[in-house]
């Protein structure tokens, strides 16, 4: 259950107004949410080995890190204040909760999508062959951008082809039936369908690299009347990366942990990390965070997202909603930045200031 963006429900919506989020104030407590995603599953493992627990020790605070099963849900949880943080897409982060007005930092770029997302027809052809045809995709997602972005690769428009909403659950099975022809979705539900006979992967992320972003996404205010609790996130996040990334009997037993817990073996998990640019390196990460190109990205997104009418509830243009990135840059409306992309503290952790 990963990576929807959704109009939030109108119990996230008053939530929203009536519980503001980790509300600004020195605290000592801290909760963030995370769902089943390959570049997620570190938060599972740092809670579980006693990583976080170190980290948020050295600082003198405690951090619960949560497990929800479903995806929108932790991020509408968020939003409604429940949480102080929350795994999730940069798509959906500009959707649902700075839509919804609550200001919203990415404290960590984790990766991006780099071929876990792709479309899949039976048969060949590419997308001209798709014209006037079906294609199934859970709506409003980030397969939903990706075949947008795909359509225009090939000089169509959504118009072109129909889509067919259909659950992340269900995928498999129905493309499984005679009558769906194309989808578009996710590993490690792209690898399974890629087992069927028959099946060919004319597009994916691999072709947009670094537009679909996997971040942990913190409350502004309450990052900033804490910074012990950014600081304990980070420092917990690269210690993690540094374990997994190895060969050692370590990093391979981190690896096993999080390839179970996801429902696959390690050679499944490695494969989705193989179509998965992890940012292991905090410097990596910092780079891509002041690169220019994740402004024109955020412009491609927020466009995509006002022609859906998901821009945040009853956004009247597309700069209604500010998007502040290093440097001082901004996307939108500089009165009502709800978005930043801050790699203050990931500089932290690659200078081993933390």
């Amino acid at each position: 259950m990963k990576r929807i963006a959704a109009l939030m429900t109108g119990l996230a919506l008053l939530g929203a107004v009536s519980l503001s989020p980790a509300e600004a104030a020195k605290k000592d407590s801290f909760r963030v949410a995370w769902s089943i995603y390959v570049g997620w599953m570190p938060w599972g493992y740092m809670s579980d080995s006693g990583i976080m627990k170190k980290w948020a020790d050295k600082y003198g605070i405690e951090v619960e890190i949560v497990q929800i099963n479903d995806y929108i849900e932790s991020i509408n949880q968020y939003t409604a204040g429940a949480f102080d943080g929350v795994s999730a897409t940069n798509m959906d982060t500009l959707s649902i909760p700075s839509g919804g007005g609550v200001d919203t930092t990415a404290l960590i770029v984790g990766d991006f999508s780099n071929g876990n997302d792709a479309v899949l027809v039976k048969g060949d052809g590419g997308f001209a062959a798709l014209a006037g045809k079906p294609v199934n995709l859970v709506e409003l997602s980030v397969s939903h951008y990706l075949l947008a972005r795909g359509l225009e690769s090939a000089g169509m428009r959504e118009a072109d082809i129909s889509v067919v909403n259909t659950s992340d659950a269900d995928m498999v099975a129905a493309f499984a039936t005679p009558d769906v022809q194309a989808a578009v979705t996710w590993n490690p539900l792209v690898s399974t369908i890629m087992e069927m006979p028959g099946v060919t992967k004319i597009y994916d992320s691999a072709d947009i690299p670094g537009e679909i972003i996997d971040l942990m996404v913190v409350n502004t205010e309450t990052l900033a009347d804490n910074p012990a609790f950014g600081k304990a996130l980070v420092g917990a996040w690269y210690e993690a990366m540094q374990v997994m990334s190895s060969d050692t009997p370590a990093g391979i037993a981190a690896r096993e942990g999080m390839a179970s817990a996801s429902g696959t073996d390690l050679a499944g998990y490695d494969a989705q990390l193989a179509t998965t640019q992890m940012f292991y390196d905090p410097a990596a990460a910092v780079a891509f965070t002041q690169d220019a190109k994740l402004i024109q990205t955020m412009d491609f997104v927020r466009k995509f997202l006002f022609e859906h009418g998901i821009l945040g509830e009853g956004a009247q243009s597309v700069d209604d909603i500010g998007i502040a990135f290093p440097g001082g840059k901004t996307l939108g409306d500089k009165g009502n930045v709800t978005f930043r992309f801050d790699p203050a503290y990931m500089q932290m952790a690659a200078d081993g200031a933390l």
